[in-house]
């Protein structure tokens, strides 16, 4: 299989604390990727080494064929990959609207991207837009972030816990947002801890534990994988007759458009 996005044999220490060894992570496009694991396993710090914040001990980063050791945000933000942190992304001083603006004329706009009134649309933004992210609910300022990325269309994308703090509303909207991209190709990879919402937005789930990965296959997968189920969900896994999880969105419908929030 080729990969988008391919972290390998990560390695990484802050001071006496080993958080990460042989950890990998890829992405291909198309499909949703879900790094799950418990505060502190590193799932973050692996999402920072992509792109460049922090080096790597060991290990590589290889991004659409090229190998890095140590990449930079600014050159693989211009060959299509956008890192949505686990801060606030967005600037205080500026509109929605005129960041939306900003996007397309600093990193262009991919095949396939959307308007700035379109994307402000699809998100629910269309009465927001001239407001700033200081004015806006946290919910708001995480669906103009996602609105960016719709502009910008990336070929990959990595949101650092995309769900954190929403309200239902919101994180319906950041859900089709995702699925979305997605259809049209962007290979991504999520983390957070709302296993619902994220379980029905993903396509893999990898787990982050005990300083390394683990692929574990589709969402299915997941929930029948005994240790993940029993250290990480705190439930036993499911049986092969018994039903997944309630969907919080309907990841089917999802693929069809991105609705108004």
């Amino acid at each position: 299989m080729t990969y988008l996005l391919e972290l390998d044999c990560i390695g990484k220490r802050f001071g006496d604390n080993q958080v990460l060894h042989a950890a990998s992570l890829w992405s291909t496009p198309g499909a949703v990727t879900y790094l799950v694991g418990r505060g502190g396993t590193g799932k973050s710090t692996m999402l920072r080494i992509a792109t460049g914040a922090i080096a790597a001990d060991s290990g590589y980063v290889r991004f659409d064929g090229t190998t890095y050791f140590r990449p930079r945000l600014q050159r693989l933000a211009h060959r299509s990959l956008f890192y949505l942190p686990d801060r606030d992304l967005l600037s205080r001083r500026l509109a929605v609207r005129q960041q939306l603006a900003l996007t397309r004329r600093l990193l262009g706009q991919a095949s396939g991207g959307v308007s700035e009134k379109e994307a402000a649309n699809q998100l629910g933004l269309t009465a927001l837009v001239d407001r700033r992210p200081g004015a806006l609910s946290v919910g708001e300022r995480r669906r103009a972030e996602l609105a960016m990325a719709l502009v910008r269309n990336p070929r990959c994308l990595l949101a650092d816990e995309p769900f954190r703090n929403l309200a239902p509303t919101d994180a319906e909207a950041v859900g089709h947002a995702l699925r979305f991209l997605a259809r049209r190709g962007c290979g991504i990879v999520i983390t957070g801890h709302e296993v619902t919402w994220l379980f029905n937005v993903a396509d893999r789930v990898m787990w982050c534990t005990s300083g390394t990965t683990q692929d574990l296959g589709t969402v299915a997968d997941a929930r029948h994988h005994w240790r993940f189920c029993r250290d990480y969900l705190g439930v036993r896994p499911l049986e092969a007759n018994e039903l997944e999880l309630p969907a919080a969105i309907n990841p089917h419908q999802a693929d069809k458009d991105v609705h108004h929030a």
